[in-house]
């Protein structure tokens, strides 16, 4: 059983079509010149569908706009999926080692832990804080 109620629909304000035009137009000439990095032929494919996609979004936005919705669902998708296994192994690989090593040191950073003798669990400051003077008309 989920903690949240994830039945609902938050509608998710996308980009515009043309943004989304020129973001697809600029990775496919990235695409096109990675191979210059090393000396080699830049991918005229990917040049042409760079081509298109800025042609498109300049020309007529509107005939992008089913792919990027599509593209949209395609996010919200791959958010659902990679961020319960990305904070999954931010804890087991980060906070819960920290946590085991911790507790076998027997470290209390908060000293949560109860002592009968203590007469009371308040910390003296040192040096003083402010005198009780300073908070009255504190607004």
């Amino acid at each position: 059983m989920s903690h949240e109620d994830l039945s609902r629909e938050d509608e998710v304000e996308g980009s515009s079509d043309r943004a989304f035009g020129f973001v697809f137009a600029a990775v496919f000439l990235i695409i096109a010149a990675f191979p210059l990095l090393h000396a080699g032929a830049p991918r005229w494919w990917s040049v042409g569908v760079a081509a298109a996609f800025g042609l498109v979004a300049i020309v007529k936005p509107v005939l992008l706009a089913g792919a990027n919705k599509l593209w949209m669902k395609f996010g919200l998708l791959l958010a659902k999926v990679v961020s319960p296994i990305a904070l999954g192994i931010l804890f087991y690989l980060v906070f819960m080692p920290i946590g085991l090593l911790m507790r076998v040191s027997g470290k209390d950073p908060l000293r949560l832990k109860f002592d009968p003798a203590a007469k009371s669990y308040w910390i003296p400051r040192e040096p003083p804080g402010p005198p009780p003077t300073s908070m009255t008309n504190q607004f």
